[in-house]
Order: C-alpha cells, then structure tokens, then sequence
C-alpha cells in the first residue's frame, strides 16, 4: 500500500476481456517507461501494484463498466478516494452552520460520473469487505458519503503504517466506530449534560461577575472523557494525567475528578474548601501559602477501581502544561527501583492533553511536545489529544489565528490520525472517545480529537463578545444548549418525555442550590487561615551527609573501567577513561569524573537518576561519556548499569533540540516520582532562555501557588572563554532575580568536588517536605582544568560547601586590605593570577559557591577575620547589569558594616559579552588586573 492509500478494495475485478487485456499492456509498458503511460493508470498502478488476473467473477466480466471505458473505473476509484481523504470538508461538524461545506468536491459529477455509471461498477472495486446491502458502486459511493461526511469526519491518509491504515478504515468503513449506545447508556448521557450545563448555570447565576472560564458549548467535552476513561479502566491501566487550560477546567474538576459541588461553590463564596473535602481520602488538592485562581488550580482522584486521575495545575500559559504532564505519565510507567535501564510500561498510564483551537497551531510547545511522541526518553506510548475548538481565539477569528484549514492540522505532519466531531452531537462524541482510546492502546500512538463547538459567551464571563464577534454571537443567541438539544432527540425517540427532561433539569440544579446552601452554613465555621511556608522550607542550609567511605569509591572507580566481554570503545576515548583510575589516585579528579561517581553512589543509596539533554550522554564539551559505542560495531554501554549494590535505575538521553518541552517533560517527571533526581543540561546556558516559561511559571513558583514539591537540577553551562554572546552567559541574573521563599539553590561551583557533593546533597533532599530544584550554573573551561579538579579524600571525607576561602590568600589578616568575592569560573582565574599568594597579602579572595540562598552568616565570619579591610569587591566576568551584581549588592551592603563595597567586572552592556575572541582576553585581563591590585 502506497502512501498514496486509495481504497480498502482493488479494482482490477472491474476489468476484463480487451480491457484487462489493455490495463496488463499498460502495465507492462509502466514498468519499462512510466511516462508514456496515462497519469491515471499510473497513479492505480503506484496505489494497487500489478492488475491481480485470478479470481476475477464471471459476473463481472459481462457489466457495461467492465466491457467499456477504463477510465469510468478509474474516476470511481478516485472519487472514493476524494471521499475517505477530502469527506471531512464536506461533513456536518459546525454546531451553528456558519462553515461553507465543500460537497463539490465530492461529488459524482466532478469526476465526469453519473450515477448510472456507478451503478455498473461492482461493489467490490470500493471494498474488501463489502458492507451489508451495498450492491454496486452506485450503493457503495452512497455509503462512504454516509460514513466519511456525517457528525464525524476523519482525517488518516497521513498514516503510513499498513496495518494500523487498514484498522482505521475497517473501523470506520464497517461501522464499528458507530456502534449504538444502549437506551440506559443515552439517558445516562442526558443526565451527565444536564449536570454539566447546570454547574456552569448555577455559577454564571449565583456569583455574578466572577470569573469561571466556561465551556458551554463544548458541554460534551466531559462526555468524551468519561469514555476515554472507561475505556483504559477496562484496559486495567493504573493512572490517567490530565492537562489543560482555563476553559472549561471546573467542569472537569468537578465532574471527572469529582470535586463536590459545596467545596467548588466555596471557592467562589470565599470560604475554606477544607471545610468540604470529601472523607473517602480518595480526593487529593495540593496548596501553596501565596495560592491562585481557581482555574489554574489542578487535582488528584482516585476511582472505585483503583485508577487514579490526575488534573495537572497549570498557569495561564495555555498549551505550557503539555510537556509537564507527558513528563508525569512516563514517570508514572517507569519502573526505577531496580538497578540497570529503567523498565518502561506503557499501558500503566495514560496522558490526555485538551488544547485550545487558537494555541494548537499557534503555540510552539505543541510542536515540541508532538515530536516526543516517538522518541526513546520521551515517548510515553500515545497520547489522546483533545482540541476544545470553540472557534475562536480570545476575540481573533480564524483567519487571523492560522494558515491551516484546521487547527488541527500540525500534527498530520507526524502522522497522527485526526477525528473531527460535531460536539453538539453527544452519542457521535461518545463513539469517538470509546474508538480514540481502543486506537491509542492498539497502536501505542498519539490520536487527536478535534471536537468542534463554540463559546457561549466571551472570553470570560464579564467579556462582551458581541462587540468584536457580533455575527457569530447572533448565531450563539438562537443556539439551544446541548442539554437542550439532545434532550429534544430522546423525546423524539420515545425514551423520555419532555417532562422528564425539564424534571431532571429542575432536579439538577436544586441540588446544587442545596450544595452552596450549605456552604452558607459552614462560612460561619469558616477561620480564614492563612497557609505558612513550611518549616523544613525556610532551612536555609539542609544539613545533608554526603561523605562516601574512600574504599566504597575506590571499588566504583574500577567498577566503571570494566567494559563487557568483547566491547571495544574507541581508541582515543579509552586511553580517556584509563586516566581515570590514575586520576583518582592523584587527586586529579576532574568534573565529569566526579559526577560520574556522584550518580554511582546515589543509585546505590536508592536514588534513581534521570539525566536529559542535548547529547547528555557524551556531553556537549566531550567531558562525560556515561554512554559507550562500541568502536566496531555501535553498541552500547553504559557502565552504571553495571556498579555492584546499586538499589535504583540510571537514565541518560540524548534530548531533542527542544528546551521548554524538554524542561517541563522533566519538571513533570519529578513531580510524579520525588525519588528520581532528575537533572536536564542546556547545551550551553543561554539555551534555557527557551524555557523561560518552565523556570517563571512552573519551577520557581509551584511550591508557593500549588503546594507541589521538586527536586529538579537545571545545568547551566556558563563562563566566558571568548565563545562570543550566546555562549558565554547562562543568564543567571535572571534565575537569581526569580529567588526567594527559599523556593530554590543556584549554586556556581568552582571545583568538581564540590559539586560532587552539591549532587550528593540534592539526592538526600528529594522527596523529603525540604526538597527543592537545583539551579547549578556549570561550568565549560573548568571541565578539565587543574584548579578544579578534586581528590579523593575531598569526595570520600568532604561536604559541599556554600563559600571556600582562598587557601593561597588572607593568611595575613592585619595585612588584608581588599577583600574579592566572586563565583564560579573568575574565581579561578584569580587563583591562577594569585598562584602561591605572594605580593597578594593585601587581599583574600572568597569563593561564593552557593549564590541562594545566600550564606550572609559564613560571609560575615570571614569578613570579622580581617579587621583592617577598607573594601569589599564582588567581582564577577557578566556585564554589570548582568550576573549576581545587583543580587550580590543589598547582601554586601548588609554585611560591609561601613566599609567600601565596590564592583569589578566587565561595564553595563546590552550584550552579554563581546565576540571578538581577542577583544575578551583583553577585557578579561583587565578585569582580573583591576580586582587583584592595589
């Protein structure tokens, strides 16, 4: 099967006598020389193969079609084609009949057909299977039309895959996607929109102004969950993560994580919704002590079968929330407690991301959060993707939000089967739920849903949409609800009666009215207090042990020298490694080496390790190597698969070159596992400008809004070696200017031992009340430099310290004038500059190793030693309106007890560095010559 993908049927049983005999001549001569046959017979030769001789039915070979001109077969062929793949455009999927329906394009008569020519061709040319009382081509064109331009259109022809191409259109072509709801089944559905449009009723009613974001006109958005669920719950899966945005989230809260009513009313009454939390314990909501709206707000539910459903807490940046909540459900199907690669299971958890129609085409992170779909890190075995497309982007129309046809249309690209419904149509929203789940579990694929609605009111409940939409809100006006609707068509039907609808209603919604009375009740109980930070955040300076036993080293060390029988890394790389073991006898461990053994020692201590990015596993300097090929023949190797009394997983991958997805994959991943320590490395720093949104929105700010804890590590690549702008400056003035609440460390080491032991403590922190994400600005040039390297007896004996003091400087306290702090890579270039200390007795320089939360009282100390200092000198390499000066300044300030607090560095620039290589040596001598002298 081509990807040209015609029909499930073959139409060489059209043909026979001098025609067949015409088509095999044909063939023949495609084969030699394509170009001298008709583009017609070429493109049934490229979709079919070889005209198949046997079999064919002596019946056949006496129709008109069959005797005379070929090409009325080959138009029938290719208008079941223009059905299966343009249906879709000609479809009833717009609740408010505003879209023009492209039927032409469809039609008999636009392929040179009458319907007595279709009546000649058999059946059996359109199908495979012929469906039941389809006796000729005239009959079969007619069924196509039925099922490809109904409530429900679809969109597969980008599917490549033979087998699962085949599926979907058996799916459909039989029927099966159809399939009848029993009576009990449409009235339960009836009752299921009578309780969403009554929630959203009651609300735009009793609180009057507030707003809610409301998903009426996409009511049946809860219905195509419910079936998604019911599905997967059948399937024994034991976790569903949700993420979505604002609109329509309460209704989801509500009525698929079960939120009472009483505790979402209280939300909008002011009152404490602890008063109303379900006793079951099976309703889990985490807060923060500054909080947010509550439609950012997410939840936890457990369901009577054991699943558990998960509604991830998302800010308003839309679409922003797709790859946290990938990130929690490949967390949730990694097995990380054994030693080894991590065991991946699919089927134990399922993702759903509902997008808007304005941000699917139009936000980027969709794109990157598609691309994971297949990838070996990420991939998290198909996710249901949802388009809650109301037609309209905040006030824009659609010829102002995309270039596509659909919104949906960007991820045809990665062959992702599209399902359009009408979503005033509930029983055609519930069969294509049922048939997205069954897809997803089958194939291990992504599907998307494009349910196809509109918005009730503005973009808000206070918005008038009639002011820059008034045409369509005419339509909206003389819209009945869906309730409404549906109701209507099973009284029609004879199940209930009219009276029974507007009972069910009236019944609804009164108890609801009970549900907020009671919340009047409980205000008075109601202390209003007000959520502390916790205890074991406002610790400063966790005390962690991060000491290792020198022998338990020693035997890691060789451990990770071992290769398996008849591995053969490459020549260059293995003299590398063989230094290793000289190195750590010589105190010449360097950064890799030691976070090498770091990871080897947390996953025995039972910490998992999950390490991403942009070639992790070799390092973008070519400093780590945790992933071995084979020089012959490719295979790999990872050696912390291998260290003996390891008690959980290690993981390393190579990301795609994708930032924020990867970042909030990652940040998801830890929040669904706590024990994993979970580190993601930009290439080089200023990379994480990319993911600005995750640091901002999500990792900074969670704790203190949502109540979720994490333990993330962000490396940062960072220092100034003439690598010109991009490559020099992480940016982290802006990650410091984000500090406060204790909500993070930012740490910028200057020796490989001591950020042994900052990972070290970072493991012994995760899923503990005190965990919290590491921002490690890392270092380029000091990978391999001599100043930075560690011995053994530092990783074996030591802990990570928050300030080092220049051992080479300030052993003559009264002598001491100046004193230098600084961070990171310019420390050692002033230690090089310093060398033995001789001539530099009237300075000390100070190693500020952790920036935040800052060590004012070991700073304080150290400055008391030198009773003689005049000045205090932060000097850093980022211009001055860059780096940790401004951070740096209040703190000095505090601490300087009158005396000179002073700048060194390079001056205010709108760059963060210049791009001339020998332009920054100089500013660079510069500034080291300015900070050292008198």
């Amino acid at each position: 099967m081509s990807n040209n993908v015609y029909s499930a049927g073959s139409p060489w049983s059209a043909f026979s006598g001098p025609n067949l005999g015409y088509v095999l001549e044909q063939y023949d001569l495609y084969l030699q020389s394509p170009e001298e046959v008709d583009a017609e017979l070429v493109a049934l030769f490229q979709a079919y193969g070889a005209p198949q001789v046997e079999g064919v039915d002596a019946a056949v070979a006496t129709t008109g079609a069959a005797q005379g001109d070929y090409k009325k077969v080959l138009a029938a062929v290719k208008l079941a084609e223009a059905i299966r793949t343009k249906g879709h455009l000609a479809a009833d999927l717009y609740p408010l009949k505003d879209h023009k329906l492209h039927t032409a394009l469809i039609d008999e008569s636009a392929f040179g057909l009458s319907a007595a020519d279709l009546a000649e061709i058999p059946a059996t040319v359109f199908f495979k299977e012929v469906p039941a009382g389809v006796k000729n081509g005239k009959e079969a064109i007619d069924y196509l039309k039925s099922v490809y331009t109904d409530k429900i259109a679809f969109e597969y022809s980008q599917v490549s895959n033979e087998e699962e191409f085949a599926w979907i259109q058996s799916q459909i072509e039989s029927g099966a996607i159809k399939a009848t709801l029993s009576n009990e089944e449409k009235k339960a559905l009836l009752e299921r929109l009578t309780r969403v449009e009554n929630f959203e009723k009651f609300i735009h009613k009793t609180f009057v102004g507030q707003k809610r974001f409301s998903g009426e006109g996409l009511d049946t958005q809860i219905v195509l969950l419910d079936e998604i669920l019911k599905v997967v719950e059948k399937e024994n899966l034991e976790n569903v993560r949700i993420g979505m945005a604002h609109r329509g989230r309460l209704n989801v809260l509500t009525h698929i994580l079960n939120k009472p009513y009483d505790m979402m009313f209280s939300d909008f009454a002011h009152v404490s919704n602890d008063l109303f939390f379900p006793e079951d314990g099976r309703l889990e909501i985490t807060k923060g002590w500054t909080g947010d709206v509550k439609y950012h707000m997410g939840a936890s539910y457990t369901r009577e079968s054991g699943m558990n459903v998960k509604l991830a807490y998302n800010p308003s940046h839309l679409e922003v929330v797709a790859p946290v909540v990938l990130g929690t459900t490949r967390a949730a199907q990694d097995d990380t407690t054994k030693a080894g690669a991590v065991e991946f299971n699919p089927n134990k958890a399922l993702g759903i991301l509902i997008h808007g129609d304005a941000a699917f085409p139009g936000q980027g992170i969709v794109t990157e959060t598609l691309n994971f779909a297949k990838t070996e890190g990420f991939t998290t075995g198909g996710t249901i993707h949802i388009i809650a497309n109301n037609m309209i982007g905040f006030t824009t129309e659609l010829y102002d939000s995309r270039s596509s046809v659909y919104s949906s249309d960007p991820a045809k690209g990665y062959e992702v089967p599209v399902i359009h419904v009408n979503a005033d149509e509930p029983e055609a929203v519930a069969q294509v739920g049922r048939f997205a789940a069954a897809y997803r579990q089958k194939f291990g694929k992504d599907i998307l849903i494009d349910l196809i609605g509109y918005r009730r009111y503005g973009h808000n409940e206070t918005d008038d949409p009639t002011v820059t939409n008034p045409e369509t809100y005419k339509l909206v006006s003389k819209h009945d609800p869906i309730r409404v609707l549906y109701g209507t068509k099973l009284a029609e039907a004879g199940l209930v009666s009219m009276e029974d609808v507007k009972a069910l209603d009236e019944k609804v919604y009164a108890e609801m009215q009970a549900a907020y009375d009671h919340v009047k009740e409980m205000a008075e109980k109601d202390e209003h207090k007000h959520l502390e930070m916790p205890e074991e955040v406002k610790v400063s300076f966790p005390e962690i042990e991060t000491a290792v036993e020198i022998e338990r080293l020693e035997k890691i060390n060789e451990e990770l020298l071992q290769f398996a029988d008849g591995f053969q890394p490459q020549n260059k790389l293995a003299k590398i490694l063989e230094k290793r073991r000289e190195a750590f006898a010589s105190e010449k461990i360097d950064w890799g080496h030691a976070e090498t053994l770091a990871f080897a020692t947390i996953i025995q201590d039972g910490h998992p390790v999950r390490f991403t990015g942009q070639d992790a596993q070799r390092g973008t300097f070519s400093q780590r190597h945790l992933v071995l090929h084979d020089k012959n023949n490719g295979s790999l190797f990872t050696p912390l698969h291998h260290i003996s009394g390891a008690n959980a997983s290690f993981t390393v991958h190579n990301s795609p070159l994708t930032e924020a997805g990867v970042v909030g994959f990652e940040y998801g991943y830890n929040l669904e596992n706590p024990n994993v320590l979970s580190i993601w490395e930009a290439q080089f720093g200023d990379f994480a400008n990319m993911a600005q949104v995750m640091f901002d929105n999500f990792i900074s700010a969670a704790r203190s809004k949502w109540g979720q804890k994490s333990g993330l590590v962000m490396l940062l690549p960072h220092g100034y070696e003439g690598q010109g702008p991009e490559h020099s400056s992480s940016r982290m003035e802006r990650f410091l200017q984000l500090s406060a609440e204790n909500n993070w460390f930012v740490a910028n080491c200057s020796n490989a031992g001591n950020y042994y032991h900052l990972l070290r403590r970072q493991a012994g922190m995760l899923g503990t009340e005190g965990m919290r994400p590491l921002v490690v600005v890392s270092p380029k040039s000091l990978l391999r430099h001599p100043l930075a390297a560690a011995s053994s007896e530092q990783l074996a004996e030591g802990k990570f310290q928050e300030v080092i003091e220049q051992p080479t400087t300030g052993n003559t306290p009264k002598a001491v004038e100046k004193i230098l702090l600084a961070s990171g890579k310019v420390t050692i270039d002033l230690a090089d500059r310093v060398k033995d200390g001789e001539g530099f007795d009237h300075l000390h320089i100070v190693r500020v190793e952790q920036l935040y939360p800052f060590p004012a009282e070991q700073v304080k100390e150290i400055i008391s030693r030198f009773p003689n200092a005049k000045e205090i000198v932060w000097v850093q390499e980022e211009p001055k309106n860059q780096g940790a000066w401004n951070y740096m300044l209040e703190h000095l300030y505090e601490l300087s007890e009158g005396k000179k607090v002073r700048y060194v560095g390079r001056p205010a620039m709108s760059s963060t560095s210049e791009g001339d290589g020998d332009a920054h040596k100089a500013a660079q001598a510069a500034l080291v010559a300015e900070a050292v002298g008198k």
